[in-house]
């Protein structure tokens, strides 16, 4: 049963996953700095600095929404296989498993629309 509503939903979700997102992007940042992995790295640091200001910029709009909502979402169990978020808003809750490899699909996708949009204004 759906206790919040898809709005709610969409803010809350798409805000976990770009935290997610933007944790990859910082840790790929950090290991091309430590690494020499290619030739010239710094076009590729270039870029990854350019998605994580755009992912961070995105997660401050939707962290204000989810504050002007009232909007909250915690993980709350994990295991080998499931993580389970619940989201919380306006005195509701729902509780969400999510089948891990679905979030690093999810991450993935995100992290897509990122380059993409990066790529577009080169």
């Amino acid at each position: 049963m759906r206790y919040i509503t898809d709005e709610e939903f969409k803010i809350a979700s798409r805000y976990l996953f770009l935290s997610m997102a933007i944790e990859v992007i910082q840790k790929d940042l950090d290991t091309l700095r430590n690494n020499h992995i290619f030739k010239i790295n710094e076009p590729y640091i270039k870029l990854l600095e350019s998605i994580e200001k755009k992912a961070i910029e995105e997660r401050r709009e939707l962290k204000q929404q989810m504050h002007r909502n009232n909007l909250k979402v915690l993980q709350t169990d994990k295991d080998d296989q499931f993580t389970e978020y619940t989201f919380y808003a306006k005195h509701k809750e729902e509780k969400r498993n999510y089948f891990n490899p679905a979030i690093r699909k999810k991450v993935l996708n995100i992290l897509e629309e990122l380059m993409e949009g990066a790529m577009m204004k080169v």
